[in-house]
């Protein structure tokens, strides 16, 4: 029990003391168990709430230490703000005592393991790390070297020393203490001593922080692997980021591939049996079938205002309208605000053409497809609804969609739709469709405002 813990527990035996005194010699009649534990516990945490004991933290704080908390310094105390590192002095010209939680979050390696990223990052560290020399390398080059030795470990050359060798090859820390066994072939070179870690991409090692000094004494070398194990979450997320566009942008090519060719086949058919009875229409509906593929195929990235979207959405009806006639009616109820919204392409035309398809392809007296968007400043979300007043999807008809087997028909199924959202915009949005056999179906997609 620490000197502070001593005269708290004095007190609180005494306080003790006296409640039995009080409430069970004094008072007649004595007063029961339950009042007098009552009373004797509320003293005790009034008394120990109070007191500035060992067991709550000392009222002040030491400098590097923080109330209330674990008894370790804090980063800023590890690093200095004086320039040193560990209690040892670093580079005073560059003590300005950043924290490692503040770097990490500003580390361009983010953006991936090139030259631009580790310079930058070199830069970074190199007054966090108090040391005299800092190299970022992947396999096989150096990418940026700041401090003295950067005359002859230039960037675009291949590591030099022995120990960046021994590291690549066995993903495991090397502290160097003497300069004959750093294996720098440089005969001026002014390193003594160093740590070298590897940087990982999960268990693949891609590159290497190397952390230098002019003396004997090497870099703490728990920092050093703390700092490497930061940059390697930034490299896999930079991976995992470089992936996900990889899928965002197969899954975008699989719906531009999706675009039901028997749309196309029947719309060419149209337009020639236009061409013998309404020339000019004809010419008209080959200059919008001609924009329609232009904006499916030519779009560039992922996400248009809601404008292009609608544009091109239109489009497509016109020409379903010029096939089906006045069996296929349309409504659109858009509220101007959507206009300017940023959505994701290939998105809402798909919504319109599986209700055209599944809604009213088959309904002798056809029916009206609808298309509603608003936007909702307050919860900063887009909502989009299609629907049909069409024959409805069965339940099994239903599950074929929700599932994507209708897709193998030249439909376009609702997964995956589905998975391009997620992979747009993670668990942020909602798509539902509901349908009943003869009441139609309605497509409820929200989507953040962007």
């Amino acid at each position: 029990m620490s000197n502070g813990s001593l005269p708290l527990a004095a007190a609180t035996t005494l306080t003790w003391g006296i409640v039995y005194l009080a409430t069970q010699v004094i008072v007649a009649p004595p007063l029961g168990v339950g009042p007098t534990l009552l009373l004797g516990v509320g003293l005790t945490l009034a008394l120990t709430i109070g007191y500035p004991s060992a067991l709550r933290g000392l009222r002040s704080t030491r400098p590097g230490w923080s109330s209330g908390q674990s008894a370790l310094p804090s980063v800023s105390a590890r690093l200095g703000t004086g320039g040193q590192v560990n209690g040892r002095p670093g580079n005073g010209r560059h003590g300005h005592g950043r924290t490692i939680a503040a770097v990490g979050r500003s580390i361009p390696l983010r953006s991936g393991l090139t030259a631009e990223a580790a310079r930058r990052t070199a830069q970074l560290l190199h007054p966090l790390l108090g040391s005299d020399s800092v190299a970022i390398t992947d396999r096989d080059q150096v990418l940026a070297f700041v401090g003295p030795g950067s005359d002859h470990h230039t960037v675009g050359d291949a590591p030099q020393t022995e120990s960046s060798a021994r590291v690549l090859a066995s993903g495991k820390t090397v502290v160097v203490r003497r300069r004959e066994k750093l294996g720098c072939p440089h005969p001026g070179c002014p390193l003594q001593s160093a740590v070298v870690a590897p940087l990982t991409n999960g268990k693949r090692v891609v590159g290497i922080l190397k952390v230098y000094r002019l003396h004997p004494e090497p870099p703490n070398r728990g920092l050093v692997e703390g700092i490497a194990g930061i940059l390697s979450l930034h490299l896999e997320l930079a991976e995992f980021d470089r992936e996900r566009k990889l899928a965002v942008d197969a899954k975008l090519d699989a719906l531009r591939a999706q675009i039901n060719p028997h749309f196309l086949f029947n719309t060419l058919n149209t337009i020639t049996s236009k061409a013998r009875t309404d020339p000019e229409e004809a010419r008209q509906l080959l200059v919008r079938l001609s924009d329609f593929f232009r904006y499916a195929v030519r779009q560039d990235g992922h996400f248009a205002e809601f404008s292009q979207e609608y544009f091109f959405v239109r489009t497509y009806l016109s020409l379903e309208q010029a096939r089906y006639g006045d069996r296929l009616r349309v409504r659109y109820d858009v509220d101007p605000q959507v206009l300017t919204a940023h959505v994701p392409v290939l998105i809402i035309q798909p919504l319109v053409e599986n209700a055209v398809k599944h809604g009213l392809a088959d309904k002798v007296d056809g029916g009206t497809v609808t298309l509603k968007a608003r936007v909702d400043p307050l919860t900063r979300t887009t909502t989009i609804r299609v629907a049909d007043d069409g024959l409805g999807i069965g339940p099994d008809r239903l599950e074929e969609i929700t599932s994507g087997a209708c897709a193998a028909q030249g439909g376009i199924g609702l997964p995956n739709i589905s998975e391009r959202l997620a992979a747009l915009y993670g668990d942020r949005y909602r798509l539902d469709i509901r349908s009943q056999q003869g009441d139609g179906t309605v497509v409820d997609l929200r989507i953040p405002l962007g």
